[in-house]
């Protein structure tokens, strides 16, 4: 059994999460905010890629202080478990997500993460160790689920996103689109990775809900053929 899971992205008209230098863009307006706040807070945990903590430095906390109050209310903390996936303990120390706000923190690293710096990140975050190489999602989602994680929020990077739905990992999308173009051939996209070659390989999708969001748009999506 996994948790379920979802995605929850902002890109720009032409598929663009950010400038090719990775520098952060404005894609989406206060409704938008409002809405991921929500959903943010409704999670039971967050999940982001070691590159997203790198260049943007994100906390991941909940801003809303009803929906804090919210959660508190429910006996769960402010802030839902935040995860980082982490192959070689990358993480750096000072990041805003190991330290702003109350809540629970993991890190999932492989055996490649040296011992040292398992141990350095240990001080702020529980360390999850699974994969030769590179992190074992399904097992982390395994060990979460076990450890009563029912919904997991992602919210990037597009390595991190293409590493979840090539293993099947990922349930419903929220895509919303700004009125904006950035461009570059190098701009990261909502899901990079290595990509997908076959015609048989390529997830598909089925529209669940268009709603009018800021100037944009917001697209809800099912990914078929994956099984909770």
């Amino acid at each position: 059994m996994r948790p379920f899971v979802f995605v929850n992205l902002a890109m720009s008209a032409d598929g663009k999460l950010s400038t090719f230098e990775r520098r952060q863009v404005k894609i989406s307006g206060k409704d938008d905010f409002s809405r991921v706040d929500a959903i943010k807070a409704d999670a039971d945990a967050i999940m982001v890629g070691v590159g997203t903590v790198i260049a943007d430095d994100p906390s991941l906390t909940v801003k809303s202080p009803e929906y804090k109050a919210g959660r508190v209310n429910k006996g769960l903390d402010e802030n839902p478990l935040r995860i980082v996936i982490d192959s070689t303990g990358r993480t750096p120390e000072n990041s805003e997500i190991l330290h702003k706000g109350e809540g629970q923190r993991v890190i999932a690293v492989s055996n490649k993460a040296s011992q040292e710096r398992i141990e350095s990140l240990n001080e702020y975050a529980d360390i999850f160790v699974s994969g030769e190489e590179k992190v074992d999602l399904n097992s982390l989602m395994e060990a979460l689920y076990d450890n009563g994680v029912r919904k997991v929020m992602v919210e990037g990077g597009g390595t991190l996103i293409w590493s979840l739905i090539k293993d099947g990992l990922v349930d419903e999308i929220y895509t919303c689109i700004g009125n904006l173009i950035i461009g570059g051939k190098n701009a990261p996209t909502p899901v990079d990775g290595e990509g997908f070659f076959r015609d048989d390989e390529f997830p598909r999708l089925q529209l669940i809900d268009v709603e009018k969001m800021d100037d944009g748009v917001l697209l809800r999506w099912k990914v078929l053929d994956n099984e909770n």
